[in-house]
């Protein structure tokens, strides 16, 4: 199994083709050339954090930054169906932990969510941006350490409002609820659970999700759902979800990850 490292190129050129010669600078070649150490003859990996995947060679180490040479270049589709996460806001490092665990599990897109019984409030303005541009960071790193060449996306926080107008534009909305009485196996049983097209996933705060939000969200379409006996944390829920989902859906199916294999726990 290939090991080679992955680093993210931002902007909107797409990466080089095969065969051609490329630099990665900024941080991410500062990271490579200091960090990472990497030496001449060794292979990378880039990726536009939008499916585009680039395998290359390093020609020459420079101070910060690398000279490659492209060996491939392709495209990986997203997986279907994609799966955006509504995490409720929680305190501490928790949240980033709950988002850095679903974007390694392969969620599609965040919308933090500012649920009735948050004890974290991402008050608008400058704690709230540096609130979210934390998970934003988290999210990047964890797709890295995956080695996604998808970033999911994290939105702007939204309301149970805002939430619930989400909730009727997809294909399906499941919220975790310790007190639903059907299983997510259930649903996939009864062919419940999307093909294609966009599931969202909504896990509530440590106090839980109050019974007006759910009666909101069922309102709007969603359908309350447990995944197991177990109650489990608002910070390892999404993972544990995500997990699930893959296995019950087409998701894992024929898929691979960055490097070319098959995903795994490793």
């Amino acid at each position: 199994m290939s090991t080679a490292p992955l680093f993210l190129v931002d902007g909107p050129d797409p990466l080089p083709a095969a065969g051609m010669a490329t630099e990665l600078t900024g941080p991410e070649g500062r990271h490579a050339a200091t960090v990472k150490r990497l030496r001449a003859g060794e292979e990378v990996l880039l990726a536009d954090g939008r499916g585009g995947l680039a395998r290359a060679v390093v020609e020459a180490v420079g101070r910060d930054s690398l000279s490659l040479q492209v060996t491939e270049r392709r495209r990986l589709d997203p997986p279907a169906p994609r799966v955006l996460l509504a995490q409720a806001l929680i305190k501490g490092d928790r949240g980033e932990l709950a988002v850095e665990t679903a974007t390694e599990a392969g969620v599609d897109g965040v919308l933090p969510w500012r649920a009735a019984r948050c004890v974290a409030k991402w008050e608008t303005g400058p704690r709230g941006d540096k609130a979210l541009a934390r998970w934003r960071s988290t999210v990047r790193e964890a797709a890295k350490q995956a080695r996604r060449a998808w970033v999911p996306e994290v939105s702007e926080p939204v309301t149970t409002a805002a939430l619930a107008r989400r909730v009727a534009e997809v294909d399906r909305a499941l919220v975790l609820h310790e007190g639903a009485t059907v299983g997510l196996g259930e649903l996939a049983a009864d062919g419940e659970l999307p093909a294609d097209g966009d599931l969202l996933l909504v896990v509530g705060p440590e106090g839980g999700v109050s019974e007006a939000e759910i009666a909101e969200l069922v309102a709007a379409g969603a359908r309350a759902v447990r995944l197991g006996p177990e109650v489990l944390r608002a910070s390892t829920a999404a993972a544990v979800a995500l997990g699930a989902l893959g296995a019950l859906t087409g998701r894992w199916a024929n898929r691979t990850d960055a490097s070319g294999t098959q995903p795994s726990s490793g």
